[in-house]
């Protein structure tokens, strides 16, 4: 049986790529006792309310149809955002040599946050360029890449 994520993908794909935009991840997950059905979508130059809202509304009828969530859920379409999670390989390409914020599960020389420039994704591990030179994390220590938004 497929996953609630890969079916709502397969569902969402073609009516955000009507709306002129890409999916770029699905999330389902439990938070605070409640479901939570998350879309996050992107455009070039950026997804505004009414991407979120075309979407929302041909997808929220569609999910109604298919049914592939038991029980009941909160459903969200949203921009990927600035500081987006980068999770699939073509995510990674996209944004190589991009500046990211790698978190890890267990300190590394006494850290868990690391800011540096995407210099390679392979097979799950992460090498990022920083002053101080390459460093590369281990797939199973990694909790979560995103990109780095400086102020």
């Amino acid at each position: 049986m497929a996953k609630v994520t890969e079916v709502v993908a397969a569902l969402a794909a073609p009516i955000v790529q009507q709306q002129g935009c890409t999916l770029w991840d699905v999330e389902y997950s439990k938070e605070a006792g409640a479901w939570y059905l998350r879309v996050y979508i992107d455009k070039a130059g950026g997804v505004s309310i009414a991407d979120c809202e075309a979407v929302s509304r041909p997808l929220s009828d569609k999910l109604d149809e298919a049914d592939p969530i038991e029980g009941s859920y909160t459903f969200e379409v949203s921009s990927a955002g600035a500081d987006r999670a980068l999770k699939k390989p073509e995510h990674f390409a996209a944004f190589s040599g991009a500046q990211v914020e790698v978190r890890l599960y267990r300190p590394v020389d006494g850290r868990k946050e690391y800011i540096g420039t995407l210099a390679a994704f392979d097979a799950g591990d992460v090498t990022i360029e920083t002053v101080s030179g390459p460093l590369r994390f281990l797939k199973k220590d990694v909790a979560q890449v995103r990109l780095h938004v400086s102020i």
